[in-house]
């Protein structure tokens, strides 16, 4: 896709892509999208924060209007729209943990967000809590449309989305197909980082196997035999990771694929062995290099900057040398990907800005005997990562594929939608 503004700055095009690719289900608006980007000065997070806080204050008044009107589906639909737009304002923020406007944006993205919950009705989606480790993982249940024991999807995000912005990124899209959809928020992500402090985690079984637990308590109609499980960006690399360990699952789907995110992140370095990273990233003797050259790659790449401050806040590590050092441990390797035995679908995008390839890697090592490569294309206008700015067409594509394996009666579902 032409980038049509911020030409220097490819993380800030993504970010505005990203959000007029929540246009398809409801979360955004052309015109409010690229008339706030207008205002922003391309590296310049506080630029990016106040416009897009400007444009998200106005639309959550304009929702407050239309509620004391009683206009209630004008405020639903506004209510989405100006979560977004909070989302967006704290996104380039996270260099400074300790920066007010983090959570204060944080906590009206969630509250817009549940106002929409409460204005579309229970029968739409409906707020979770699951109990993990003396901590919480809040997410949403999407009960299906269709009578009786339906399969359920369970959706996570990634290194920087969460389970709201999951609603536009497929929750709603399976639902309407007949699935039970349950999305959640594990360590790391924003409804555990933001409140609670909670890291990242490698082993992404733990998190999945206490939300397959809950749903076999809470959710009757859902069947336990078909639950599939979908993870978008780093959640491409985790829920195959899960995949790998908790054999409950009956299919995986992931968005796009990661097969080793640690070497995403090192590999410039000199060294391109796991266990010679690490131990170069420790050494001692070795760190005011290696801390000159991160700092010196941060200065000159927004992409680069925003990653090293995000990882440190999403990752820990203390410094971005130690945030690589912690990252080091996502990967597929040592014979991970070779363990997934259920469906696995994985999904590449032509030219991803952050996991050019990897894709291919994770399909390189999966012997799982239903294992399909799907490649969304410029030509397709769906090349951008994880096919943002193309959401019906990919989602499409990938529920066609779980349709298959989940649904062989699909006739009941298209009913249901007609």
């Amino acid at each position: 896709m032409k980038q049509l503004l911020f030409h220097d700055h490819p993380s800030y095009w993504f970010e505005t892509v990203r959000s007029l690719s929540h246009i398809a289900y409801g979360g955004a608006d052309f015109a409010e999208v690229l008339g706030t980007a207008e205002r922003i000065t391309g590296g310049d997070p506080d630029s990016w924060h106040d416009a897009w806080r400007e444009t998200a204050d106005r639309i959550a008044a304009d929702a407050r209007r239309a509620e004391a009107g009683d206009h209630l589906v004008s405020a639903r639909d506004a209510w989405l729209r100006a979560w977004n737009y909070y989302r967006n304002a704290e996104f380039f923020l996270h260099g400074d943990p300790s920066d007010p406007r983090i959570l204060d944006n944080y906590d009206r993205a969630v509250a817009a967000f549940h106002r929409y919950t409460d204005l579309a009705g229970p029968e739409v989606l409906r707020p979770v809590r699951i109990p993990f480790e003396g901590a919480e993982l809040p997410g949403y249940f999407y009960p299906s449309p269709l009578p009786g024991r339906r399969p359920l999807l369970l959706m996570h995000s990634g290194y920087d989305g969460s389970a709201e912005e999951v609603h536009v990124q497929g929750a709603l899209a399976a639902q309407e197909r007949g699935y039970h959809v349950l999305t959640f928020d594990g360590p790391g992500q924003p409804g555990t980082r933001h409140h609670q402090g909670l890291h990242f985690r490698p082993d992404w079984e733990t998190v999945v196997g206490a939300v397959i637990d809950w749903t076999a308590e809470h959710l009757p109609d859902a069947d336990q035999d078909r639950i599939a499980l979908l993870g978008i960006s780093l959640g491409g690399e985790l829920c195959v990771r899960a995949a790998a360990f908790e054999h409950r699952l009956a299919a995986v789907i992931a968005v796009d694929g990661v097969y080793d995110f640690g070497a995403t992140l090192t590999a410039h370095f000199p060294e391109s062995d796991p266990a010679a990273l690490a131990a170069l990233l420790r050494d001692p003797e070795a760190a005011a290099a290696i801390d000159a050259a991160l700092e010196q790659a941060a200065a000159e790449s927004d992409v680069a900057n925003w990653g090293l401050s995000h990882g440190q806040y999403v990752m820990g590590g203390g410094s971005p040398r130690g945030f690589l050092l912690r990252a080091l441990d996502y990967h597929l390797r040592d014979g991970i990907a070779e363990s997934v035995t259920c469906p696995v679908l994985i999904c590449e995008a032509e030219n991803d800005l952050f996991f050019s390839g990897q894709p291919d890697e994770v399909f390189a090592h999966l012997t799982a005997e239903d294992r399909t490569l799907v490649r969304f294309t410029a030509a397709e206008g769906a090349d951008a990562h994880c096919h943002a700015g193309a959401q019906r067409y990919a989602l499409a594509r990938i529920y066609d594929w779980l349709d298959d394996r989940m649904v062989p009666a699909r006739a009941d579902a298209v009913g249901a939608v007609a």
